[in-house]
């Protein structure tokens, strides 16, 4: 069938952006500041040595609660094995871990900044489409065509050539998303650190509207905030605004439904949406990124951090699991951020062998990582172990 177009004008999804004379845009820019000052400060209050595996761990679990948003329940203790190939029987969970495999490493291409300066682009945005989808399993590349009842294979990065009913509303005509685009980037291309982060959320919402692509859009629209967030406000990696949508889940999607909704009046903004209802969504969204930087603040407090991870080693070596003197090794690393192996026959005060030893039960317990024999040692953050080190994190695997 012919692609059509109804020659929407662009205009039809303005305000991009909350306007400069807005009586909201004073708390909302309060608010901006505020999740700018507090990501830097938890940022730069890690070494390297403890943000690097927890941005990792991070990966696991912003995956997990974008796919709860869109009803698919895999553990970060699951989604971790999928990142070793290690792989349910059961073909739907494993089409689930293919799935989160496929999330988590779009995620690590956006932190190792292979999306930076093009969140976006329509070129970013398709780009984040086509990573992920390109790496799913056949079994989740076709959604039903409500139309004719038929199925429809979802193609990586490429928008969409059918018309589709987002909740109550008819999306854009298929003909008219790369202009839409277009405007979108116009939009939210050129701002500065602190505009974008306020564009933050209408940005969020505005590609969700438009729609691109058949299937995928709330995820995408999730990690492309991720990475402007990221570009922003220096997160670093360490915190995630898909748990604070995934534990508020039916506040955030009703924001997105408001945020559909015709202008109210004279009073509502001066475009063809409500304004009223993107100032509200902003304000959620802004509020949901402080309270997730908080939250992951309180958890890596260095002392109390320090004391779980402690307490736990103490508990193996007394069940036999580690070899004593294994919590100095922990210690070191805790406090300097990385520990070079030469160093460990003096931190535990016994010969190079034993000391090897000790190291080498911790490496395969996985609670400690290296890049090579030589390389240093560093903490990791394995998933079944963040219920004890890391408790809220995510639930417990059932």
């Amino acid at each position: 069938m012919a692609v059509t177009d109804r020659q929407e004008d662009v205009a039809r999804m303005e305000p991009m952006r909350i306007r400069e004379d807005s009586p909201h845009r004073g708390e909302l820019t309060e608010l901006a500041f505020k999740l700018v000052a507090k990501s830097a400060g938890f940022r730069n209050s890690l070494p390297d040595g403890v943000a690097t595996p927890l941005a990792s761990l991070v990966r696991s679990m912003n995956c997990y609660y974008s796919n709860l948003i869109e009803g698919h329940d895999t553990h970060p203790i699951d989604i971790e094995r999928a990142m070793i190939e290690d792989y349910n029987s059961e073909p739907g969970k494993r089409d689930l871990q293919l799935e989160a495999r496929a999330h988590v490493s779009v995620q690590e291409w956006i932190d190792n900044e292979g999306l930076t300066g093009k969140a976006v682009s329509r070129e970013g945005i398709c780009e984040i489409h086509r990573r992920f989808v390109e790496l799913l399993p056949d079994a989740l590349l076709w959604v039903e065509d409500r139309a004719t009842g038929g199925q429809i294979r979802i193609e990586p990065g490429e928008p969409r050539d059918k018309d589709v009913k987002v909740g109550g509303l008819v999306a854009i005509s298929p003909s008219a998303v790369p202009r839409f685009l277009g405007r979108f980037e116009e939009a939210y291309g050129e701002l500065g650190y602190a505009e974008t982060v306020l564009s933050a959320a209408a940005a969020h919402h505005r590609l969700v509207w438009i729609h691109p692509f058949v299937d995928g859009n709330g995820r995408v629209a999730r990690l492309m905030s991720h990475a402007m967030l990221r570009d922003a406000t220096d997160t670093g990696g360490l915190w995630s605004i898909a748990r604070g949508f995934a534990r508020s889940e039916q506040d955030y999607k009703s924001h997105l439904q408001a945020c559909d909704s015709k202008r109210r009046g004279d009073l509502d903004g001066r475009g063809n949406l409500s304004e009223e209802a993107l100032v509200d969504f902003t304000r959620f969204f802004l509020e949901t990124c402080i309270d997730q930087v908080e939250f992951m603040s309180s958890l890596i407090q260095p002392d109390r951090l320090r004391n779980r991870i402690l307490i736990w080693a103490e508990e193996e070596i007394r069940a036999g699991r580690f070899y004593p003197k294994s919590t100095a090794i922990l210690k070191a690393i805790l406090f300097r951020g990385e520990l070079p192996r030469a160093d460990a026959p003096t931190i535990v005060g016994t010969t190079d062998r034993q000391a090897r030893r000790i190291v080498s039960k911790l490496l395969d317990a996985e609670v400690i990582t290296s890049d090579s024999p030589r390389a240093p040692l560093r903490l990791a953050f394995p998933a079944r172990l963040a219920g004890r080190w890391l408790p809220g994190l995510f639930p417990e695997a059932r």
